[in-house]
């Protein structure tokens, strides 16, 4: 019998209940053509290799991370929530030592989920990796966690959702936002001012193949992640950058995903997008695996695949070259941003599009300039189906000052807010008040 040389981990959940249409790429049929996959390659009879089945996310594990407006259940549907469940029950596995690495394969996926959410933006209501991220540290401690998003599309949520926080380092290999949804994922998109250099964008032109991504990995990547040195590495493991994918220009194969995650050893990788369903993703998701088991993955090939038609251009790689020989310069020496000040705050005004549902989000942060702590955050929030709402973050090295200026502000009822909602990650307490 063949042995997986690292125990891993694989969490089902295809949400056969949800999809945002019934000819959309965002449905059940992405998993399904994987699973058949995964019975006839014998996956699951490679010893170390066990399949487990998702837990549920509670408002709580949701409120942790995310201010969502009205509140969590006009937000999240029961596959989001088992979705998330999916990532918290791959993160228990690997944190109680039950397997040394695993993979939650679940959807709906979640990477353009910012910190405050209205609804659906990229096909995404909660960000599932960054759940089950605040999942972790709130029974692990304070941890450093690298995650590093794969997917064709910049993660902008999830480079939202940890813009002020030092303790992780997010790293986004992406399709060139001029190119491509959300348009965002820039290289001076670094990090807010007390998180600067924390966030890394790897923007590669279209028709980027294996060579140019892995070239990215090793010479940007690998570098930073042996700096940082995290507890934990999280691949956000989306899959449409492959070359059959149909809303996407890259050329990345299954061989290419499974060396990707061969050099990246992530501790936990979670599925985001990938919506060629019988070209792409039965034999990426099986490289994963094989890749992360420490299994040889040398046979898992497309019936289409022919590395010469898919090799970028030489000018291309030259680009990629050019442009990888500079952004360590992001990390290691982050430039001074050009952030807005009003008195004591750090302020940020901006105009989400919630490109799903025609949700057009006003929003106005201001993080406390704080010499004790990382400061306390409060965010004013409204949209074209919601009036003003304030979300108010106290950090977990709150110091008792912001502490007193967030719970003044969770308990004034003078202000025209119609919902508060404080994430105290100091004290663990996540509540919602009406307001006027």
């Amino acid at each position: 019998m063949l042995k997986a040389t690292s125990s891993l981990g694989v969490i089902f959940f295809p949400a056969y209940d949800w999809a945002i249409s019934s000819s959309h790429p965002e449905r059940e049929e992405r998993l399904l053509y994987t699973q058949d996959q995964f019975r006839e390659e014998g996956l699951f009879d490679i010893e170390g290799i066990s399949e487990h089945r998702p837990l549920r996310a509670k408002d709580q594990d949701i409120l942790r991370t995310h201010f969502c407006f009205p509140s969590v259940d006009r937000i999240c549907t029961e596959s989001h929530r088992i979705s998330a469940g999916g990532a918290i029950q791959a993160a228990k596995l690997v944190m109680e030592q039950k397997t040394r690495r695993a993979f939650a394969l679940v959807r709906p996926p979640g990477h353009h989920a910012m910190k405050v959410v209205h609804g659906n933006r990229g096909f995404c209501n909660i960000n599932i990796e960054a759940v089950m991220v605040e999942w972790i540290r709130e029974r692990y401690g304070r941890k450093r966690i690298a995650i590093v998003d794969t997917d064709c599309h910049h993660g902008d949520g999830t480079q939202d959702v940890y813009w002020h926080d030092p303790d992780i380092l997010f790293i986004s290999i992406h399709q060139d936002g001029r190119t491509l949804y959300p348009g965002s994922g820039f290289p001076e998109e670094n990090g807010g001012p007390r998180a600067l250099g924390r966030t890394i964008n790897i923007p590669l032109p279209p028709r980027t193949s294996d060579t140019g991504y892995l070239h990215a990995l090793e010479n940007v990547v690998l570098p930073i992640l042996a700096d940082f040195k995290p507890d934990l590495v999280i691949n956000s493991a989306g899959q449409d950058n492959h070359y059959s994918d149909p809303i996407t220009n890259m050329q990345f194969s299954a061989q290419g995903y499974a060396r990707l995650n061969d050099l990246l050893k992530p501790d936990i990788a979670v599925l985001e997008g990938g919506y060629s369903i019988k070209g792409a993703l039965p034999y990426v998701n099986l490289g994963i695996c094989l890749a992360m088991a420490g299994c040889d993955y040398s046979a898992v090939r497309e019936p289409d695949y022919h590395a010469d038609l898919l090799r970028e251009e030489p000018e291309t790689l030259e680009y990629i070259k050019q442009l990888c020989g500079h952004l360590t310069d992001t990390y290691f020496h982050p430039q001074p941003g050009d952030f807005k000040k009003e008195g004591e705050y750090f302020i940020r005004e901006r105009k989400i599009y919630y490109d799903t549902e025609g949700i057009l989000e006003k929003q106005r942060e201001a993080l406390k300039d704080c010499d004790q702590c990382r400061g306390v955050r409060l965010i004013q929030t409204s949209s074209s189906h919601i009036s003003t709402c304030l979300g108010i973050e106290l950090p977990i090295d709150c110091c008792p000052a912001c502490e007193q200026e967030g719970y003044d502000a969770f308990q004034r009822t003078d202000d025209d807010y119609i919902i508060v909602q404080i994430l105290d990650q100091k004290n663990k307490q996540y509540r919602y008040r009406p307001g006027k």
